[in-house]
């Protein structure tokens, strides 16, 4: 895979987070995607709504967009 550089990253907030299943939904004002907790790159595999944020975006396993890489900015 080729490595992503900072320019190529989407900045946004993570609009919802839900602990229990471990998905939420980050978006950058052009766009919303999905992520799983596992896409939460510290690992510490939860975060809060309203959070600052940078991420990829990249195919999911359904086919569709979802956020990948999420970094607290």
């Amino acid at each position: 895979m080729t490595p992503v550089g900072d320019e190529d990253r989407h900045h946004g907030v993570v609009d919802s987070f839900e602990a229990e299943r471990g998905i939420g939904v980050v978006s950058d004002g052009g766009g919303t995607w999905s992520f799983h907790c596992t896409a939460i790159a510290d690992g510490t595999r939860t975060i809060e709504a309203g959070v600052e944020v940078s991420f990829e975006v990249r195919p999911g396993h359904l086919g569709r967009w979802e956020a990948a890489a999420l970094r607290r900015r």
